[in-house]
């Protein structure tokens, strides 16, 4: 009978820890689900960890709770943000919170269909839509229009929309947009794609934000992009580590680092693009994860794109002079 050392025990037991702690760090990285290959400790390549917090200006937040949103800005390196309604909050209130501080919130009117007050108006492509519209545009408390919905998915608490992007009262919208000299921010999936340029076609003169970029895959948004210099491509939602409808929306190839083909295509084209978070205030850890991957992402730019697509091209567009 062969009989182990206490010290041959103490070391198999060391590298047993050892192997458990690795497989169990591996099963924390993998996609639920995905089987994983047999003692592959190789990690995905990360993006960079640097610390530096870049200022920008938040282009997406439905605003829900005024002071979690300036404690986030506060914290993360928001110095602005375009705000519109949400769950809890409507024109009224949004108009009001940019009152109080018009150091940090720019308010968008909006009339988009997934309010039950607005659907009815969009079903019947009723005019009063875009008179009251109007109206809350000439009271001067709106900097712009959005985000509308047209084109929307189906979401928890968010009934799908589809309504036609060159209908009348879309052509409205846009029609004010160039009258009042604001942009427009448009939410329209790409089953709509060939309307959405049709749009963008006919009003060339006005800035048109693409919330999340239609959600398009790159050589679209290169396409789009390249079509219609009206188009902004705005990217809430695409850096966050995974998205909840569909894992192809983020721009990241690992949950971190940009793919590079959509960083060629952000430094080609400096001046189209503006980011946001998406916030709407139902958590602070779903929020803070959302504006961390902002950080993340803007890290990822180089310096002079950096700046142009966290801050100048959005103050650009809200310029008062604009022509």
């Amino acid at each position: 009978m062969t009989t182990r050392s206490p010290f041959s025990r103490r070391a198999c037991l060391g590298a047993a820890l050892t192997v458990a702690c690795a497989e169990g760090a591996r099963a924390q990285d993998a996609v639920p689900g995905e089987r994983l290959p047999a003692r592959t400790l190789r990690r995905p390549q990360q993006a960079p960890q640097s610390q530096e917090v870049v200022p920008f200006f938040d282009a997406h937040v439905h605003l829900n709770d005024e002071a979690m949103q300036l404690d986030l800005m506060e914290r993360h390196g928001a110095t602005r943000a375009i705000i519109f309604w949400g769950r809890a909050s409507d024109n009224d209130s949004v108009a009001a919170a940019a009152r109080r501080r018009p150091d940090r919130f720019l308010a968008f009117a909006c009339v988009s269909p997934e309010r039950q007050e607005f659907r009815l108006a969009w079903d019947r492509q009723d005019p009063a839509l875009l008179t009251g519209l109007d109206r809350m545009l000439g009271s001067g408390r709106f900097r712009g229009i959005g985000e509308i919905s047209a084109v929307h998915f189906p979401s928890p608490g968010f009934p799908e929309a589809d309504y036609d992007p060159t209908s009348p009262n879309m052509r409205g919208i846009v029609e004010l947009a160039r009258r009042y000299r604001v942009p427009v921010m448009l939410h329209v999936e790409i089953t709509r794609l060939r309307e959405m340029q049709a749009l963008l076609a006919e009003y060339p003169d006005v800035p048109i934000i693409w919330a999340h970029g239609g959600y398009t895959p790159l050589f679209l948004a290169r396409r789009m992009l390249e079509q219609h210099g009206n188009l902004i491509y705005e990217l809430s939602a695409r850096s966050w580590p995974r998205h909840p409808r569909s894992p192809d929306y983020t721009l990241l190839r690992d949950g971190a680092a940009v793919w590079p083909e959509w960083l060629q295509l952000i430094e080609a084209k400096p001046d189209r693009f503006i980011i946001g978070t998406d916030a709407s205030h139902r958590s602070m850890a779903s929020d803070t994860m959302k504006y961390a991957s902002v950080q993340a992402f803007l890290r990822q730019l180089s310096p002079a794109v950096r700046d142009k697509v966290a801050q100048t091209n959005l103050l650009a567009l809200l310029a008062p002079a604009r022509p």
